[in-house]
């Protein structure tokens, strides 16, 4: 099993941040990326948003930078949201990351769980789904041929055009993020990619009929199990003990998500709901490292195999000296754990 982290490069929202501020920040970030791969995690993987809070408008940007420091860590972004851009520039930037990185870039294409991006590149958001699935299918063209033809509704035609650079790794891997949709997952099934689900909430368990529609989706359309691999995205967050991890994370967390749920109508964030996330079978990986080890398997195991698992665990109340610490844990301590078994 993979593991990584994958962030969306979060800034203090409330305040009003300079540029010497935001230089400091991504500096930072880059840093984590470093320590990443020094700690021999898997994978990184950036977000997209165009939000005053994010830093991560322009991901394979950040990738590059972290590229030419890095050795062996796969820089992906997470997700890409696809319904929103142009695939031919999106394959292009993660071709040339790929390029700068020695063959280390993936794509995760998504919708989004945001929809600023829509309005902002001028796409209409009652155009959600399909504009995606239009999209992808180019995305997926893209991938495997050099030369294009091609015809749809939200891009100019392409008639018989040759898409450059090309990237080292042949294809250059790409894959589905999802929420909780049944057609993602069944669409991402006939087309044969890898699937990242974020659960962000909830029990993880209950995801299993999901992931199955995936799996049976791919199987009637001719696809090995080995290309239907299965990836878990979930905040998280580990320290020394589990108390002291549930007290460093929780204020940035419950600032963060109280002030996306009066956007979208979710109740306020309490210690009570939050602890109810955390216990034994729901999404959420506070905790220290033997702890959080166990329940990703015990994930792994309801969700009938997983390939990765990446914690999403920057906030804005964290310090740069805390991620860094939750980052040399998880590698440390998580990923043997989880290779080796060893705690079974």
């Amino acid at each position: 099993m993979q593991i990584g982290i994958d962030s969306f490069a979060a800034t203090e929202s409330n305040k009003n941040t300079n540029g010497e501020q935001n230089v400091k920040a991504i500096d930072q970030l880059i840093g984590r990326i470093v320590k990443a791969d020094e700690v021999g995690l898997d994978v990184f993987g950036l977000g997209e948003h165009h939000r005053k809070e994010f830093l991560d408008s322009a991901p394979h940007m950040i990738l590059a930078a972290a590229a030419a420091k890095t050795k062996n860590i796969i820089l992906t972004s997470a997700v890409t949201v696809l319904s929103a851009a142009d695939p031919v520039r999106v394959f292009q930037n993660y071709a040339t990351l790929d390029l700068i990185s020695n063959g280390r870039a993936e794509i995760i294409a998504g919708r989004g769980s945001f929809t600023e991006s829509f309005n902002l590149f001028g796409y209409k958001l009652d155009d959600y789904d399909v504009l995606f699935k239009e999209k992808i299918e180019l995305l997926i063209q893209l991938q495997n041929n050099k030369e294009i033809t091609w015809r749809g509704n939200y891009r100019p035609t392409l008639n018989k055009q040759e898409i450059y650079p090309r990237p080292k790794q042949s294809p250059l891997p790409v894959w589905i993020g999802v929420g909780g949709t049944p057609q993602s997952f069944i669409r991402a099934g006939k087309l044969g990619l890898p699937l990242m689900i974020a659960v962000i909430g909830g029990e993880t368990h209950r995801f299993k009929p999901l992931v199955d529609m995936y799996r049976e989706a791919g199987r009637r359309a001719g696809h090995t199990a080995e290309k239907l691999k299965v990836g878990l995205h979930s905040l998280g967050y580990v320290s020394t003990s589990s108390q002291k991890a549930i007290e460093e994370y929780f204020p940035g967390y419950a600032k963060t998500f109280t002030r996306i749920g009066k956007e979208r109508g979710w109740p306020p964030v309490t210690l009570k709901r939050f602890n109810a996330q955390n216990g034994p079978t729901g999404a959420l990986m506070i905790g220290e490292p033997k702890e959080i080890a166990e329940k990703i398997w015990r994930h792994s195991e309801a969700l009938g195999g997983i390939s990765r698992f990446t914690f999403q665990m920057d906030n804005a109340e964290l310090s740069n000296r805390q991620l860094n610490k939750a980052i040399e844990l998880i590698g440390t301590e998580i990923s043997p754990l989880l290779k080796n078994k060893s705690f079974l």
